[in-house]
């Protein structure tokens, strides 16, 4: 065993892990990395195939990230942003407002995803207070959606293992309502019908509408595994949260900065939202850094209010070393033309990861669009066999699947929410031979997951709840 693993087994606690699996011998510590690929401290190459966690979108080792950072640490390493600006901070939100869709262009600070979510949160409550509807405090979120884990967005979040513990401390101001997995338009049917809309509406007017602040969305949602919305569903959205005076935020956390092709998720499906969440990719995960973009009326009617005030703030919100990353970072998705690079290879990945599924009889399906794909499994799609409880059991967290990925040395994520799947989210910068090499990685994977299943036998009858619902 390595001194690294040792002393991380020792003393480093590890997040979303089973202690069995941080605890193996076979623990990977990753320590460097160029491009799309990083090297583990025994010097095995992977190719990363989430981008780090959705979020390295230049790829690793960018040098003009670091010299970024660098350079404003010897300049001005840490100073708050409240009532104070430094210059980072100010042209980074510029960059952002710039490139966010319709009029939202004022941009709040801070450090995380969930802190993101949180401020959301906050700003609604703050802004139906500024309008007198001091009843509005509940919010309309989705089964299966991950919108963080601090005790606020955890509220929000719709995956039952992730709430289940912390029931007890949580609001019960949240209505969940079905995705839209599986919901589809048929020939000659409006938007408005899906039963993935009206369930929102339906939500809205059972909780009654004067009560509710916020309706929560993912452009498109990571859990239950890359949900692309139907034709319209965005914009039949902006219609109910307007008939009813409810905002609408995408939470843009994992779909931002060039993720779908787009600067922002929302553009791919016309969406108009009143707030957009972000994090991840606005540096890479080069710093942390995340944020809200709120439409500037908005914020000014906050403003104009007997409060005056945006009621929240964060010690490192707007941290003058993380916003330089993140104006280095941004720049080179401009100047290097990324977002295009996504849009010209997003059909060679999806047509490669259907063509997996095609010879794949463990492979039920393949959703997502840009740079963002799940691959979900089954038994046997022929026969139409679901994976019994305990082959999931098997597959998952620390599992099988964990286990046959990192011996084809591909790191995408095994993903049990609602389904037994593979993450696939490479960094932007994947070309069209990296896209190739992911793909035949993958292959191999399936290869060795359809041997498995051959030979495991069928377990107990029991098969893992496939429709969402908590």
């Amino acid at each position: 065993m390595s001194y690294d693993r040792e002393q991380a087994q020792r003393h480093l606690v590890p997040h979303f892990t089973k202690g069995s699996a941080w605890n193996a011998d076979d623990l990977v510590v990753i320590e460097r990395g160029e491009g799309c690929y990083v090297w583990d401290a025994d010097g095995n190459k992977y190719l990363d195939g989430l981008a780090g966690l959705f979020c390295t979108n230049l790829g690793h080792g960018r040098g003009d990230l670091t010299a970024a950072a660098a350079k404003q640490m010897d300049k001005l390493g840490f100073y708050p942003n409240w009532g104070f600006a430094h210059p980072s901070s100010i042209e980074a939100a510029s960059m952002i407002a710039a490139v966010a869709p319709g009029d939202l262009d004022r941009v709040f600070f801070v450090s995380s995803g969930s802190e993101a979510v949180e401020s959301a949160l906050k700003f609604s409550r703050c802004y139906h207070l500024a309008n007198g509807d001091e009843q509005r405090t509940k919010v309309v979120a989705r089964h299966w959606a991950y919108h963080g884990t601090t005790l606020g967005a955890l509220t929000l979040t719709g995956i039952p293992n992730l709430r289940d513990p912390y029931l007890p401390m949580l609001a019960g101001s949240v209505r969940h309502v079905p995705n839209t997995l599986g919901c589809r338009l048929e020939p000659g049917q409006e938007a408005r019908e899906l039963s993935c809309v009206a369930a929102v509406e339906a939500a809205i007017v059972a909780e009654g509408p004067e009560t509710v602040a916020m309706v929560i969305a993912e452009p498109v949602q990571n859990g239950r595994g890359a949900l692309v919305p139907p034709p319209g569903y965005w914009q039949e959205l902006r219609r109910i949260c307007d008939e009813y005076g409810v905002l609408l935020c995408a939470d843009e956390v994992i779909n931002a900065f060039g993720r779908l092709g787009r600067w922002f998720g929302s553009e791919r499906f016309g969406a108009r939202p009143d707030m957009i969440t972000f994090a991840k990719g606005v540096t890479s995960a080069y710093q942390p850094l995340a944020g809200l973009v709120v439409r500037g009326p908005l914020l000014e009617r906050v403003w104009d209010s007997p409060e005056g005030t945006f009621l929240h703030g964060s010690t490192f919100g707007g941290h003058p070393v993380a916003t330089a990353v993140a104006v280095a970072n941004m720049t080179a998705l401009r100047d290097e033309n990324v977002l295009a690079g996504v849009l010209a290879n997003e059909d060679r990945l999806g047509d490669g990861l259907r063509a997996l599924m095609a010879a794949h009889p463990c492979v039920k399906d393949v959703r997502g669009t840009g740079y963002f794909y799940a691959v979900e499994l089954m038994r046997d799609r022929e026969s139409g066999t679901e994976l019994s409880g305990a082959e999931v059991a098997e597959l998952l967290a620390g599992g099988v699947l964990d286990r046959l990925v990192r011996e084809e040395r591909v790191l995408v994520r095994p993903d049990g929410r609602g389904g037994v799947m593979l993450s696939v989210s490479p960094p932007l910068v994947a070309d069209a031979a990296v896209i190739d090499e992911l793909v035949h990685r993958l292959d191999r994977v399936l290869d060795r997951a359809s041997g498995w299943l051959r030979t495991s036998g069928r377990g107990p009858d029991e098969s893992i709840n496939r429709e969402g619902d908590p």
